[in-house]
């Protein structure tokens, strides 16, 4: 017969067992505050503990300014008053190829830039404004909502850096024309510059922060050319250094940064 200090001993073990698993349980549910904000994309994780230290970070509605600090995805973290989103924010910068078309699904099954970005994380990520079909270059794909809007809305002036061939030489008062704005059915097409490429007349680098529907061939169409190529070098500040037609990468922390201070 067992006696009772041995019952007593176990159910100690017992307790101390079950109490040891607990804690492990709750630590795989944290994330360090300023793993956190980073995730949000507000900034790097350094910036982000000064944030902490200079006591800009509330959670539940409380100042944290302790370094260190752990938060659970159901914590509400809020930055200048805003909460942040606590889902990785994910930023892809494609170099578009022709033919494939922008948008996230198609009835018709053509090809998407989504196959292009198939393998580039497992958030679900979408376009920031559209190229044509035959339009090639730069893309940004993201699912960070207010980054796509402000960099979609006109009154943030994206600046956006094609390069134009047309069938034929541009005349010098078209050329003209084109610099001081065209009058199109929906207003006035102005461009911010417009250059020439090379000594054909044919290729033009044309840049613009307008975001009416199909602007660079529209404006050009207008004026009696025909767009052979269409390619967008540069939007808001990005390249294509690097970046073969068809493939992508993930922005740095920098470039995030930079977008999300542009004014």
């Amino acid at each position: 017969m067992k006696s009772k200090s041995t019952h007593k001993r176990r159910k100690r073990e017992v307790v101390k067992a079950t109490t040891k698993q607990q804690p492990v349980q709750a630590i795989d549910e944290l994330i360090r505050l300023n793993k956190y904000i980073a995730n949000a994309g507000v900034c790097s994780r350094r910036e982000a503990d000064k944030l902490i230290e200079e006591r800009e970070i509330k959670v539940n509605d409380k100042v944290v300014s302790e370094l260190g600090y752990k938060v659970t995805s159901t914590d509400k973290v809020a930055y200048k008053g805003k909460v942040l989103n606590p889902e990785k924010l994910i930023y892809v910068l494609l170099n578009k190829p022709r033919d494939f078309i922008t948008t996230t699904d198609d009835p018709q099954e053509r090809h998407t830039v989504m196959q292009l970005v198939a393998k580039a994380c497992t958030e679900r990520i979408y376009p920031v404004g559209r190229l044509d079909r035959n339009t090639t270059g730069l893309l940004l794909l993201t699912n960070d909502g207010d980054m796509a809007k402000k960099l979609s809305h006109p009154s943030h002036g994206v600046k956006k850096l094609y390069q134009v061939d047309i069938d034929k030489p541009i005349l010098d008062e078209d050329f003209l024309k084109i610099q001081e704005g065209l009058p199109l059915e929906d207003g006035l097409a102005k461009v911010d510059e417009i250059g020439l490429v090379n000594d054909t007349r044919q290729s033009l680098g044309v840049q613009i922060h307008i975001g009416k529907n199909r602007i660079v061939r529209r404006i050009f169409e207008h004026l009696g050319y025909q767009v052979v190529k269409l390619d967008r070098v540069m939007y808001a500040g990005l390249t294509k250094k690097d970046l073969p037609r068809g493939n992508w990468r993930h922005l740095s922390s920098k470039e995030v940064i930079k977008l999300k201070h542009m004014k």
